[in-house]
């Protein structure tokens, strides 16, 4: 008894230790504040990217100033769940990470999570907008958390993250409200006459510029983020951004089919696109609707873009950006009709494929990499660039902070991505997908796309004799290096 004891307060002794070591790295080092842009369904679809027809100058010029990454991934393409997997540093697992409701405190207890390691080194840590997907989620971790409207007084008797799922939907055209407070659902898009800051995210936004001004006159170096919600459905945007495209100019892809030899398990019926008013429960939208929902996700784009904008300019005017890390990501990539499918949920590369931008204040001027990098490597890379001790036994993940210096760098050999029961091993060249029956971890069917010849994934080749060792190939490193993921918890 007397021997637990002393080992209780060896650890108090060491906690104290610890704390003090930190203060004190704190102290003798210049720290570097960082500003976390999180953005929601944001798939590599700005001009920057490559794709002149959407308006983004103000996140052309954030590529331009920084680092480009045209090869990202995340780990999960499920919102919740894939935020869990970057603010942790772990990889999903077979009962890990699984949907949009991930709950990282009730998966993983125990994980330090990013915001809560620069808290423990001094950091002031603020969660703007949606970061976790709840807002009830590791809330010890910030020094403040806020959403738009989450935190008013409510005449439902509804608890704060309660009352933000039943208006984070935002519509402002009269007859879109009075559907949405009876039903819970509404159009799956809207163009209102409104300004920036009616809508969650151009609220959202004035609080990031406030936070700005009040963290500039502290002495302390902070952690601050935007999370916009803007580019997920509805795709409710100012109607001057939708006026930005006419109507003549937007197009549907052209690979609106399934891909050849695709199995049918991966084939996507876009339940939460069907969630909306003026969508059919079964069978392709019409040609005019999927227009319109091209054309409303694009007038999100410009609409985010200029909110970032302020933000950027803010950052700038008050010389913050002299020691302020800046990070642009998206939690995963976005389907709009090709191959049928609307929304992510799938093991295909446009739903896993995302935005990636970093900008250190030493960098002179910007680059773009092919380099490959997945999700978890953001945790490990914004602890080396801050100087930060990572936690031990946890992060996966690898720094791609050499890249920012020479973005010529390959990256990595290969990523690892989930989606239900899809394990997908993502190469420079391959991505590789096997299906995997949860109940005995034996192979459903799998699926293999070659991005030279075939990066819009048009035909699964898989079966093609001119790819048997590839396939050989990628199945071991799945079933080696990824094994504990597909078996374990």
């Amino acid at each position: 008894m007397r021997l637990k004891n002393i080992f209780k307060i060896l650890a108090v002794i060491l906690l104290l230790l610890l704390e003090v070591q930190c203060k004190k790295e704190v102290k003798t080092k210049v720290m570097p504040n960082v500003l976390l842009l999180y953005m929601d369904d944001l798939r590599p679809e700005l001009s920057s990217y490559g794709q002149p027809k959407i308006h983004s100058p103000n996140i052309d010029k954030l590529a331009l100033s920084g680092v480009q990454f045209n090869e990202a991934y995340c780990n999960v393409p499920v919102c919740g769940a894939s935020r869990a997997s970057m603010l942790t540093g772990m990889y999903p697992t077979k009962n890990r990470f699984l949907n949009y409701d991930t709950f990282v405190e009730q998966e993983v207890p125990n994980a330090i999570t990013l915001p809560r390691l620069f808290k423990h080194y001094g950091y002031t840590t603020i969660s703007n907008g949606k970061i976790f997907h709840h807002l009830d989620d590791k809330t010890e971790d910030w020094d403040e958390v806020w959403r738009p409207y989450a935190f008013d007084k409510n005449d439902t008797g509804l608890a704060p993250t309660d009352y933000w799922q039943s208006l984070w939907k935002d519509y402002q055209l009269p007859k879109n409200k009075k559907l949405y407070k009876e039903t819970g659902t509404g159009p799956a898009y809207e163009k209102a006459d409104v300004n920036d800051t009616t809508y969650i995210d151009g609220l959202m936004t004035q609080k990031v510029i406030r936070d700005l001004k009040k963290l500039k006159k502290s002495n302390k170096p902070f952690f601050l983020t935007a999370g916009f919600i803007v580019n997920h459905l509805p795709f409710n945007a100012p109607k001057k951004y939708w006026d930005l495209y006419p109507d003549d100019s937007i197009e549907q892809p052209y690979n609106n089919f399934i891909p050849k030899n695709a199995p049918k398990i991966s084939i996507s019926n876009w339940g939460e696109m069907r969630a909306y008013s003026n969508i059919p429960k079964e069978g392709q939208v019409s040609d005019s609707i999927a227009k319109e929902l091209i054309h409303g996700y694009y007038a999100t784009v410009s609409y985010v873009d200029v909110l970032i904008g302020k933000i950027v300019t803010q950052l700038h005017e008050l010389k913050l950006d002299k020691n302020t890390i800046v990070l642009l990501v998206s939690d995963h990539g976005y389907h709009l009709q090709d191959h049928t499918f609307w929304a992510k949920f799938t093991s295909y590369r446009t739903a896993m494929r995302v935005s990636l931008l970093m900008k250190t204040p030493d960098m002179q001027q910007g680059a773009q990499t092919d380099a490959l990098v997945e999700l978890v490597d953001v945790y490990p890379t914004l602890v080396e660039l801050c100087g930060l001790t990572p936690p031990k036994n946890q992060l996966v993940g690898k720094s791609f902070a050499p890249i920012l210096k020479h973005p010529e760098l390959k990256g990595k050999g290969h990523v690892f991505i989930k989606r239900g029961n899809g394990f997908t091993i993502k190469t420079p060249q391959y991505a590789y997908t096997e299906f995997i029956q949860v109940s005995d971890n034996t192979m459903i069917t799998n699926m293999l796309f070659d991005h030279i010849k075939d990066p819009d994934e048009n035909e699964n080749v898989v079966n093609a004799p001119e790819y048997a060792a590839v396939v050989t190939q990628l199945q071991k490193i799945l079933h080696t290096e990824y094994r504990n993921n597909i078996e374990g918890n």
